[in-house]
């Protein structure tokens, strides 16, 4: 069972709210985890959980880990997140919209504390919804001034932190002939599977969606395997670009890649499993480091969008990640233990400040 005050105190949270709206059948979690660099951004996860304890533990996870992403990518945001608990009733428009107007008062009501954003589950329609209660929201479509979809930003991103793990891990600056197999195609993942194809990769991928499957067959010449049996690929390259916790006890022994790297948040069941990866002789490229260009491209929404400024800056994953895989080289450390010194420096210095 969690103990939520004492995970919040041990991972130093700073607020965790719990949102109930009586009319529209609202159930929200908004976690605040650190605000040190700025206000906390985060995205508004739709999802189906079996209890509330797993959205608790799910919304305090994400929004610690969007602390460090935003202090590694050099951001002057927090970390946050919401997860709004779905039930199938939001499936119905009108429901739908009365949830994220209800939604949008209880992100008004922190005050500038939270800004919520687009993920899974939610759209930016949904996020424009919100808008009309609230302020404090990023992501808005293209066509009401906002970035869009940041999906084919963050695949951009990972695909410059790929570049890099080549580079250093498999001594290559091409993609051909390496084997990488996605976990999950959906607006992230198909976008680095068409990437990683055109740049000359062999991709093996696998998604609970099957008609995504097929278009992606069809479309880019991937290979396609059941879920199950994705952990069981001998590739180079193992990318999670699904849900979070896939690599953990039971995954562990049955990886046959050299490097774990993809755009999903939480990738790891618990930092131990980070650890072991180290043991094992895989390199993990932590999500928070290689994903945040998703984050990235939000963040230039609140001072003026200017995509190519987003990709700019995104683009710097590249060196975000060589700079991680040479401290965990040089203090003989793990991926995990260097990624999280990069972000308690800037971490450290700005609140000494």
């Amino acid at each position: 069972m969690l103990d939520t005050m004492d995970y919040i105190v041990e991972h130093e949270h700073e607020q965790l709210v719990t949102c109930f709206d009586r009319h529209s059948g609202l159930r929200a979690l908004i976690a605040v985890h650190n605000t040190t660099l700025g206000p906390s951004l985060g995205g508004t996860r739709l999802w189906h959980y079996e209890n509330s304890e797993a959205a608790i533990f799910d919304v305090l996870r994400l929004s610690e880990g969007m602390t460090y992403k935003a202090a590694v990518a050099g951001l002057t945001l927090g970390g946050g997140k919401s997860v709004i608990m779905a039930d199938g009733k939001e499936k119905d428009p009108q429901v739908r919209t009365a949830r994220f107007q209800a939604f949008g008062r209880m992100v008004e009501n922190l005050n500038g504390r939270y800004i919520a954003a687009e993920d899974v589950g939610t759209t930016t329609a949904d996020i424009l919804t919100a808008r009309g209660e609230t302020k404090h929201v990023a992501g808005l479509p293209t066509e009401v001034g906002g970035s869009g979809d940041p999906s084919p930003v963050t695949a951009y991103g990972v695909m410059q932190g790929l570049r890099a793990l080549t580079e250093i891990i498999l001594k290559t600056d091409q993609f051909k002939g390496v084997r990488v197999a996605i976990q999950g195609l959906g607006k992230v993942g198909i976008s680095l599977a068409e990437q990683l194809v055109s740049a000359g990769a062999t991709v093996i991928a696998t998604d609970i969606n099957t008609e995504t499957c097929r278009r992606a067959a069809e479309e880019f010449g991937i290979k396609i395997v059941e879920p199950e049996f994705i952990y069981d690929v001998d590739c180079e390259i193992f990318a999670p670009c699904a849900l979070g916790g896939v690599i953990n006890d039971q995954t562990l022994p049955r990886l046959k890649c050299k490097i774990v790297a993809g755009s999903a948040n939480n990738q790891l069941l618990d930092t131990r499993h980070g650890e072991a990866l180290n043991e094992m002789g895989i390199t993990y490229a932590v999500d928070y480091v290689i994903n945040a260009g998703g984050l990235i491209n939000v963040a230039h929404e609140l001072s003026g969008y200017n995509k190519e400024k987003a990709l700019a800056q995104a683009a710097q994953i590249y060196d975000t990640v060589k700079k991680m895989l040479a401290l965990a080289a040089s203090e003989k450390i793990s991926e995990v233990r260097a990624a999280r010194m990069m972000a308690q420096e800037r971490l450290g210095a700005v609140a000494a400040r």
